[in-house]
């Protein structure tokens, strides 16, 4: 945990865990089934960020809200965060672009909304790198 911490502050720039957080996050880091509700802004993105950021292999975060993929992508880029994004919304070079990031082990988090996820592409891909945690993240 005291990783996650560093990256807490370095990071995101916060001193410490909103509640449960921590629990949260180490739950995952064990690699432990997770089911985590929270109210919009309880700090639920950061319980898979941070675990993303210490894996080694890639986060899959299942979303079917595209903008707040977007959304979260763009805060995580800023960050200094590598990211990469799948969605119908995405123009064909910037989807092969990111799917490249995917594949050449670029991306720690990919976002991509749950029919991408069924895509033989994407299926054929996941089974050629190393994928250590998948989220879902805003289920419906």
């Amino acid at each position: 945990m005291d990783r996650a911490r560093q990256i807490l502050k370095d990071i995101f720039g916060y001193d410490s865990f909103r509640p449960l957080q921590s629990d949260i996050i180490q739950n995952v880091l064990n690699k432990n089934d997770s089911l985590v509700v929270m109210p919009t802004g309880g700090g639920k993105s950061i319980c898979y960020q941070i675990p993303a950021l210490i894996f080694e292999g890639i986060t899959i975060v299942v979303s079917p809200l595209i903008s707040l993929m977007k959304d979260q992508v763009e805060q995580l880029r800023q960050l200094g965060v590598q990211t990469a994004l799948l969605n119908s919304s995405l123009s064909s070079e910037v989807y092969r672009s990111n799917f490249e990031k995917v594949k050449t082990l670029k991306a720690k988090l990919l976002y991509i909304a749950p029919e991408s996820l069924l895509k033989d592409e994407i299926l054929n891909l996941l089974k050629t790198i190393r994928v250590d945690c998948i989220t879902v993240d805003e289920a419906h």
